[in-house]
């Protein structure tokens, strides 16, 4: 049997292992150790007597590819992202960061609306989890929009969708893992998303806006702040301005060199948030819960990219990136036509699977048959499909395939924000939490066709960095 079958065959199981109810990470590893074994003893023309020896191969394989991967001193980006953002919410950064947005911006139609998706971006600045952001603000905004009148699905849609800005904006654990998987600088990815976010987060204000004057009794906005109370919030926002600031520098200093790597600045960001929840009265249980969670998050992610590398190695070995990437060219198709049904296959995929997983899982074939249909990995962008080098297509491919993975993070049945947002408040079903995101699919939608039609969003700042 040749490779490329055994890969086929291989993927289909793993999928289904998946459908029936399987983590990512351990359908991922079953498969790609199977494949492995198979491949191996396929060489061997299935003699009985080797089958010790290919099951030898296979598991040195399998046990070296996690470590040679997770040992790579970008992955340590993530727990320090993921801290900043359990940290900041007991140095209660985040109800310092709502209470600024709401002085500001209430007074709009829909403004406590507005106000959240704009503190949910605020904090996406200095925490890499979707899922922390839409349960912190699920405790902050609800409360604050049931309060003066919001349609209560409509108050958890905002929430729910407004956590899922955290995945583009960074830092972000996403984009960390899709700058590993397929070999990009972090650095770049990581100052590519801060003005697709932004941009996501005007949108969804715009949509909020117009929903609130179409429908009066959805977002009553709220007036009588006074100046002086708008300017008295500022100051205890700043120090997420201040992480924001010091990241962008140890990633990109415009003025000059770098202050240091991705990884160092995520550590300084940590603990300057450290120092500003003690300052702010921290105990120390609350310490030992923001350890404790962000420990779980980043073994649960490190568990799927153990799990998904071997699988990947396994298909290094079929050649299956290859054989797809040869039958994407040959499609009698306009690349970007391609390039549009492969992001609707993500929005499919999305809703039966978690955003990390589905990434992992379909980045090492999907990725190389992008960048071929763009002209290869070196391409100039004179003689490119998409009119971008092969080093901006990566970054920007990037870019949208995370921002689908936003969309999914609220599409149902398996949109993760929404089950958090509906598992922090008691008076919420997923289902009314479902229904009121809905709208944001439209934003979402919108988003994404802008960044297709519009590179420069996304290539602007990662060029200036050279």
């Amino acid at each position: 049997m040749d490779p490329i079958t055994i890969g086929l065959w291989t993927t289909g199981g793993m999928l289904v292992m998946v459908v029936l109810g399987m983590r990512v990470a351990f359908a991922a590893g079953l498969a790609g150790f199977a494949g492995l074994f198979w491949l191996r003893w396929n060489g061997f023309d299935y003699d009985p007597d080797r089958i010790g020896k290919a099951l030898e191969i296979s598991v040195k394989i399998a046990g070296q590819v996690p470590h040679s991967k997770v040992s790579s001193q970008a992955l340590s980006l993530i727990p320090t992202f993921i801290l900043i953002g359990y940290l900041a919410y007991y140095a209660k950064l985040t109800t310092a960061l709502f209470e600024a947005a709401k002085r500001w911006i209430a007074w709009v139609p829909g403004g406590l609306a507005v106000s959240t998706v704009f503190a949910t971006a605020g904090f996406a600045a200095v925490s890499g989890a979707s899922v922390a952001t839409a349960a912190v603000f699920a405790r902050i905004a609800i409360p604050e929009m049931l309060k003066i009148g919001y349609n209560k699905q409509f108050a958890a849609g905002v929430v729910a969708a407004g956590g899922t800005l955290a995945s583009l904006i960074p830092p972000s654990a996403i984009l960390v893992i899709y700058a590993i998987i397929v070999e990009q600088d972090v650095g770049k990815l990581l100052l590519a998303g801060f003005i697709p976010g932004a941009f996501s987060a005007v949108v969804y204000a715009v949509l909020i806006i117009g929903i609130a004057m179409v429908f009066k009794n959805v977002g009553p906005p709220v007036t009588g702040f006074t100046w002086r109370e708008r300017f008295e919030s500022l100051p205890p926002a700043l120090p997420i301005v201040a992480v924001v600031v010091i990241i962008i520098f140890f990633v990109y200093n415009p003025f000059g060199e770098a202050w240091g790597t991705p990884t160092e600045g995520g550590a300084v960001g940590a603990f300057i948030v450290f120092l500003m929840a003690l300052y702010r009265g921290m105990r120390l249980n609350q310490l030992k819960d923001a350890l404790i969670e962000t420990a779980k998050l980043t073994v649960m992610i490190f568990t799927i990219i153990w799990g998904v590398l071997i699988y990947v190695r396994f298909l290094g070995f079929a050649d299956l990136p290859g054989a797809f990437s040869d039958w994407i060219t040959s499609l009698d198709m306009a690349p970007m036509l391609i390039l549009i049904c492969i992001l609707l296959a993500y929005a499919v995929l999305g809703m039966f699977m978690d955003a990390i997983g589905m990434l992992l899982l379909t980045l090492p074939v999907v990725y190389p048959a992008v960048m071929a249909l763009n002209g290869g990995e070196l391409v100039s962008a004179a003689d490119s499909s998409f009119g971008m080098s092969g080093p901006m297509c990566a970054i920007w491919f990037g870019i949208l395939v995370v921002k689908m993975a936003e969309f999914c993070l609220i599409t149902p049945p398996i949109g993760l924000n929404c089950f958090v947002v509906a598992g922090v408040r008691d008076d919420l079903t997923v289902q009314d939490v479902f229904r009121g995101v809905t709208p944001f699919f439209l934003a979402d939608a919108v988003t994404i066709g802008l960044l297709v039609a519009f590179p420069s969003i996304v290539l602007w700042l990662p060029s200036l960095a050279g």
